[in-house]
């Protein structure tokens, strides 16, 4: 990790993962194992492949962690309209807020995309793969 790197509560990260300065790691997320995190990593994810990319949620981790079915679908929901609505992400969380419940989960990411000063990981592939 390099310096001034910020980790929000129960993050996975795994070995061998070179974190740039000043990247943001949101809450409840899973990064596999060797990657490079050249910008943040949304809430409640798991990201991987090269290079570093949205994957899926990281439902198992939310499950554990108590999140409720509805709450797993709301952030699910946000995530398609983010990253597969093919908007660019400001106009992606502003879909966000005039479409959807913004349950205190949705907040999270809309919080977090706002305060992110590197950007966020970009997505790969559909949520339903």
């Amino acid at each position: 990790m390099a310096g001034h790197v910020t980790i929000h509560d129960y993050s996975v990260i795994g070995g061998l993962v070179a974190i740039h300065q000043f990247v943001t790691i949101g809450a409840y997320t899973m990064i596999g194992g060797h990657f490079r995190i050249p910008k943040d990593v949304p809430p409640y994810i798991m990201a991987g492949g090269w290079p570093v990319s949205f994957e899926r949620l990281n439902i198992i981790g939310l499950k554990r962690n108590g999140f409720s079915q509805e709450a797993i679908d709301s952030i699910n929901e946000a995530y398609r309209i983010l990253y597969l609505s093919k908007l660019n992400i400001s106009q992606g969380i502003e879909k966000i807020k005039a479409t959807m419940r913004i349950t205190p989960e949705v907040q999270n990411i809309i919080d977090f995309v706002a305060n992110a000063k590197r950007g966020i990981i970009t997505a790969r592939r559909s949520l339903s793969e």
